[in-house]
């Protein structure tokens, strides 16, 4: 004969509370006294108690899952849709959203569903599940400056915190790193090595972050009295870093240093440098951005901008479930600082 499977009765015994009181700690409600969630989340254990899913989302309404949405801005190709999905998870920098995602949901038994939001037809698609209830709310990264997802899930109502500061003003919070300080640093650490022929490859110049980047990156230098860097645009890819350096090296075969806005196209950038005879560091100092795996496995190591991005991932999931909370109801900004990484390359 099976065993019945715990109650909340049998919790609240164990625990020496009430059945309520037991209600309101597993349902994350914030104004029980800490000691006293503590010995319901041990009576939890002793007991094997599991609540009860289906049940609790018909009560509170919640269906404890989130959207992830990879949002873009073009309308988009089936082919060109699958090569998006393609860039996205082969760009480490996902990964890194989705574990500091997941860090934070997991422990509160919340759960992400991951969406695209490519194209017109996708976009709508998203805002359809979304208001038919299958999510509680939405995590956004997008992928270009013109991405109008933000404004579609305002206008619907739907609670959803962006992973970095929207190109047209939404009332959604955000986090966002201190792009401008983090491509500062870089510039500065270059001069002080001593190298004065620098080139920056750039991200996509249709991305906020890229173009912060890249106007930190001037203005430092021409604070320093370098007011021409020479520029390539590069697209966040390790074939886009190799293209851009070979340009700039055509045109600029003394170059000496080189920042990359993003470790992919640093990598890139040394791979195209070691094909041509020049070493890193000792002739030309390469200096990346985001401190991802990349930057460890790069040979050299790569000197790069950290960019915490599991922190700020994590973050931007709390922030959320605050809003789905109701525990906050007006839109915030969480803005991280960047830290120099001095490896190898620089």
């Amino acid at each position: 004969m099976s065993r019945q499977a715990p109650t909340l009765e049998d919790v609240a015994r164990e625990a020496g509370v009430s059945r309520a009181t037991v209600s309101r700690v597993i349902n994350g409600v914030r104004n029980v006294d800490p000691g006293i969630q503590e010995v319901v989340r041990q009576a939890v254990e002793r007991t094997g108690y599991a609540p009860n899913r289906a049940a609790r989302s018909l009560v509170t309404r919640r269906t404890q899952t989130v959207a992830l949405i990879v949002s873009g801005a073009g309308d988009t190709s089936e082919g060109e849709q699958s090569a998006f999905t393609a860039r996205v998870f082969a760009d480490p920098f996902f990964g890194r959203v989705v574990a500091g995602v997941v860090g934070y949901l997991r422990p509160r038994s919340m759960h992400p569903l991951l969406m695209f939001a490519e194209s017109p037809e996708a976009r709508q698609q998203v805002l359809s599940d979304l208001r038919q209830g299958s999510a509680d709310g939405a995590l956004v990264v997008s992928t270009h400056a013109d991405d109008p997802m933000p404004a579609l899930l305002a206008d619907a109502g739907v609670p959803a915190v962006l992973f970095a500061r929207p190109s047209r003003p939404v009332p959604l919070s955000y986090v966002d790193l201190a792009h401008r300080d983090g491509a500062r640093q870089a510039a500065e650490h270059l001069l002080k090595r001593g190298c004065r022929r620098i080139v920056t490859v750039t991200g996509p110049l249709g991305v906020g972050a890229s173009q912060d980047r890249l106007a930190g990156f001037r203005d430092t230098m021409a604070r320093s009295g370098h007011p021409y860097v020479p520029v390539a645009e590069g697209g966040f890819t390790l074939d886009s870093g190799m293209a851009a350096m070979s340009g700039l090296l055509a045109e600029h075969p003394d170059v000496d240093g080189v920042f990359a806005a993003n470790d992919l196209m640093a990598q890139g950038a040394c791979q195209v440098l070691r094909e041509r005879g020049r070493r890193v560091p000792d002739d030309v100092a390469v200096v990346g951005f985001d401190d991802s795996s990349v930057a460890a496995t790069c040979r050299p190591a790569l000197t790069t901008v950290r960019q915490p991005v599991e922190e700020m991932a994590s973050t931007m999931a709390a922030l959320l479930d605050e809003h789905i909370q109701g525990l906050r109801t007006d839109p915030t900004s969480v803005i991280f600082d960047p830290e120099l990484v001095v490896r190898e390359s620089a």
